[in-house]
C-alpha cells in the first residue's frame, strides 16, 4: 500500500512533503482533547442522594447473655413393646392395623403352624406309646418285686426289671417334655399383645416371612413420653441430671418444659455422641416426632439485635449501617442463634457501629439519614 503525502512550503520558498493524517484520527485526538484539557468549564457534579427519615437508628453493643446448646432428637413413649417372631414362619393372618387400641394378650397375628402342628402330633403320639411302656413296666416290676420278696427270683433278675422300669419311666419324661416343647411352639405361630397400648407401626403384612428377632409390630403403652436426643461428646461436663431444658417440636409448633432423666454413659464412635433421656412435664406429643431442645451452657459475650434490624434479601443476611457520615449501607452480617433478647451476629457488625432498627420500609441502601430534629 503507497503512502499519502501533503505538499507544504517552508521558508526559502521550498515546498516540504509530509505524511497526510487520516480524518479518523483528526477526531479521534479532538475526543481526547474534550475528555481531557478540553473539559467542562463547570467541573464534575455531586451525586445527589436521597434523604431518609423516620426511622430509629440504634447504637450496637454487646450483653451477657445465655449460651445455648441445641440437639435434635426424637419423641419416645414411656413404654414401647416391639413385637417379633420366635420362629421362621410365613405371616398367614394380620389383625391389627396402625392406631389400633389392643389389650394385653389379643391376637394380633398368625404364622404359618403347619410344621408345629405336626411336630406337637408326634410329639404325642410318643408320649401315648411311652405311657404304655412305662405301665407295662410298672405292672411287671411290681409282681416281680413280690416274687423276689418270695424268694422266687435271683436278685440280678430282679435288678434287670429294675433297669427295665427305669428306662421306660425316663423314656416318659423325655417324650412328656418334647411334647410340651412341641406344644409351646405351636403357641408361637400365635402373636399376642404384651400389654395394653396402641399399635404404632407395622412393619409386616400377610404373605411376608417372619424372621426371628426382626420387628413385626410396634406397641406404644400408656403412660408419657419422653425425647432422646444425641449429644456431642464435648459436653460431657455440662449435662447433668434433673437439668432444665427447653423442647420445641416443630410439628406442633409448641415448646414444652422439661429435665434431663437419663445419661448414657456410652459414647458412639461413629458419631461422637452421647445419648440422652429428656422427661416431658405434663404433656405426651406423638411418638416419632421431631423434637429440638436446648441445653443451657453458661454465658457469654454477645452482640445481639433485633430481629426487626435483621434484612433477608435473597440468600442474603444483613442490615442498614449509618456510618459518621450519616451515609446507609447495606452491610452482610452472620447471624446465630435467636431468642427472645434478640439475634446474635457472629462477624459483620462491631460495637459500637450505628444500625436502622426501627421503619426499615424506608430505608433506601446509598440514602442519608436525617435526624428529627434537623
Amino acid at each position: 500500500m503507497s503512502e499519502a503525502y501533503t505538499r507544504v512550503k517552508t521558508g526559502g520558498g521550498k515546498a516540504r512533503q509530509f505524511p497526510a493524517v487520516p480524518a479518523m484520527a483528526v477526531v479521534v485526538a479532538l475526543c481526547i482533547c474534550g475528555g481531557a484539557g478540553c473539559g467542562d468549564k463547570h467541573g464534575e457534579r455531586g451525586i445527589e442522594r436521597p434523604v431518609v427519615t423516620g426511622v430509629t437508628v440504634t447504637n450496637v453493643g454487646t450483653t451477657m447473655a445465655r449460651e445455648v446448646y441445641e440437639a435434635t432428637g426424637t419423641v419416645r413413649s414411656e413404654r414401647t413393646s416391639i413385637v417379633a417372631s420366635r420362629v421362621l414362619a410365613v405371616v398367614t393372618s394380620l389383625h391389627v392395623r396402625e392406631g389400633d387400641t389392643v389389650k394385653s394378650g389379643q391376637l394380633l397375628l398368625t404364622l404359618d403352624d403347619r410344621d408345629a402342628a405336626e411336630r406337637l402330633n408326634a410329639a404325642t403320639q410318643a408320649l401315648e406309646s411311652a405311657r404304655q411302656n412305662l405301665g407295662l413296666a410298672e405292672v411287671t416290676w411290681r409282681r416281680y418285686h413280690g416274687l423276689f420278696e418270695q424268694k422266687v427270683i435271683a436278685g440280678q433278675e430282679m435288678d434287670q426289671i429294675e433297669n427295665r422300669h427305669n428306662v421306660a419311666k425316663a423314656e416318659y419324661e423325655r417324650s412328656r417334655a418334647m411334647a410340651e416343647e412341641a406344644r409351646t411352639y405351636l403357641g408361637f405361630s400365635r402373636i399376642t399383645s404384651p400389654g395394653d397400648g396402641v399399635v404404632a407401626e407395622k412393619r409386616t403384612d400377610a404373605g411376608s416371612m417372619a424372621v426371628p428377632g426382626i420387628p413385626l409390630l410396634v406397641i406404644e403403652g400408656g403412660g408419657g413420653s419422653h425425647v432422646e436426643v444425641a449429644v456431642d461428646e464435648g459436653l460431657t461436663r455440662e449435662i447433668r441430671t434433673g437439668m432444665p431444658v427447653e423442647v420445641t417440636i416443630d410439628a406442633l409448633e409448641k415448646r414444652f418444659q422439661g429435665k434431663v432423666r437419663e445419661i448414657l454413659p456410652a459414647v458412639d464412635p461413629a458419631s461422637r455422641t452421647f445419648l440422652v433421656k429428656i422427661g416431658l412435664e405434663g404433656s405426651r406429643p406423638r411418638s416419632g416426632l421431631f423434637a429440638r431442645v436446648r441445653f443451657p451452657a453458661g454465658t457469654r459475650e454477645k452482640i445481639l439485635v433485633p430481629g426487626s434490624a435483621i434484612v433477608r434479601k435473597g440468600q442474603l443476611t444483613g442490615v442498614y449501617v449509618v456510618d459518621g457520615k450519616r451515609l446507609i449501607t447495606y452491610r452482610l452480617i452472620r447471624t446465630g442463634s435467636a431468642s427472645a433478647a434478640g439475634t446474635e451476629v457472629l462477624s459483620g457488625l462491631m460495637p459500637g457501629e450505628r444500625i436502622i432498627t426501627g421503619g426499615i420500609e424506608r430505608v433506601v441502601d446509598g440514602g442519608i439519614f436525617k435526624e428529627k430534629s434537623q
